[in-house]
């Protein structure tokens, strides 16, 4: 794999050439499996004992190899999220700052697709709180909406829209992640097309839009509150520089995340800056590439008036009313939930799991109800059909199904 020669004069005297050289030994190697399971289904499964948990992230676990996952009904039914692992430490952060914000009552993920932050954070926060995960781009908001509604939480808004819309909205929220759109140097092994697309041009029109996402992600933020700025590249313009600019711009305070040595994780490379960063580099880290930092938006929580707008706010949620301002793809509540609290059920077996997934009618026993009915695999929802008695027709999302002529004749559980 050939790597750009302007990436390499300026990654190897950045990281220095032992560093560089342990990034380079990385490509001789697969990069590593990892998924996190789903804590509302995690108490139904006991991980082999091959997996090797995740040290920064609960119930998330390395994979000795790479499964078919698409086979696994499983996995559609939500019951695990395949995740790089680096990208998990966010549930590190959550989890040691969640004294400050106890009472949250509205997150954001501003740059969510295809899902895997948003799913994880979603978990994290209080039940009650509630969660936007955003997305511009149309198609990419479909498959975040796909795995958004597998997850299976409710009090989880999936919008698109751009940041300056959320701006506009005057919405604020206690929480908010910018995993922002970068060059994708820290994604070279795992996906060669970012190769080819890495330029120094590309990596100047980064760091430039993602200030502009910052600013208006800053706007919505509440005083007091945290935001969670992060990459997946490798380079001090758009990460340590950034960072420097929220410091001057925002008069942000950086917060520190306690991690243990045995991580591997590098601070920050950028001469004369100290603040505490995490940079997850391959070949040092056991994953791909991550860059992250925790900010806090200086100053207490609202004035009484805002207090009020947020009340307002929050009931206005709960009755299902949409902000004028947004465009909203999902409502508050899961479209499993009604699924889940279906009492019309019928088990499937693997081979029908894999038909009723590539969209096929279902032929079921005799005595199943007529009109609608809950599919399920070893328990766990998967959609519904509606039963005419001599066939059940097919009602999963036709963007959802699979496309494969192989069906395996035996299940293996990845879990």
């Amino acid at each position: 794999m050939q790597l750009p020669d302007e990436f390499i004069q300026t990654t190897r005297p950045l990281m220095g050439d032992d560093r560089f050289e342990q990034y380079l030994d990385a490509f001789r190697h697969e990069s590593p499996v990892s998924i996190r399971l789903n804590p509302r289904h995690s108490s139904l499964f006991t991980p082999p004992s091959s997996f090797e948990a995740v040290p920064w992230c609960h119930n998330a676990y390395y994979l000795p190899t790479r499964p078919n996952f698409t086979m696994d009904p499983l996995f559609h039914a939500g019951c695990y999220y395949v995740q790089e692992a680096a990208s998990m430490f966010l549930d590190k952060v959550i989890c040691q700052y969640s004294s400050l914000i106890p009472h949250l009552s509205r997150a954001l993920d501003m740059c969510a697709a295809p899902g895997g932050k948003s799913t994880l954070l979603r978990s994290a926060i209080p039940a009650d709180g509630v969660l936007y995960s955003n997305e511009p781009i149309r198609n990419r908001a479909s498959i975040l909406l796909e795995n958004v509604t597998k997850w299976g939480y409710e009090n989880h808004i999936v919008t698109n829209n751009y940041p300056k819309d959320y701006r506009k909205s005057k919405m604020t929220f206690d929480l908010i992640l910018c995993d922002v759109p970068c060059s994708g140097e820290g994604m070279f092994r795992k996906d060669e097309a970012t190769i080819c697309e890495w330029s120094p041009q590309n990596v100047e029109k980064c760091w430039r839009l993602q200030r502009e996402i910052v600013s208006d992600a800053w706007s919505c933020l509440s005083p007091g509150g945290l935001l969670i700025y992060s990459t997946c590249t490798f380079n001090t313009k758009e990460n340590e520089e950034n960072i420097r600019w929220m410091m001057e711009e925002f008069d942000a305070e950086v917060l520190p995340v306690d991690i243990r040595p045995e991580w591997h994780i590098t601070g920050s490379l950028l001469e004369g800056f100290t603040a505490p960063v995490y940079r997850f580099i391959p070949g040092i880290t056991r994953s791909e590439g991550l860059f992250m930092c925790v900010l806090k938006k200086r100053g207490e929580r609202g004035d009484q008036r805002g207090e009020r707008r947020e009340e307002r706010g929050k009931r206005n949620e709960k009755r299902g009313r949409k902000n004028d301002d947004l465009t909203i793809l999902a409502p508050l509540s899961s479209l499993l939930s009604p699924l889940q609290k279906s009492s019309l059920l019928a088990p499937l077996n693997y081979q029908q799991a894999i038909a009723y997934l590539r969209g096929e009618a279902l032929q079921l026993p005799d005595e199943t109800p007529r009109g609608i009915v809950t599919v399920t695999f070893h328990g766990l929802p998967l959609g519904q059909v509606k039963n005419i008695g001599t066939r059940a027709n097919n009602l999963y999302p036709k963007e959802w199904r699979i496309k494969t002529t192989h069906v395996p004749t035996d299940y293996e559980p990845i879990i």
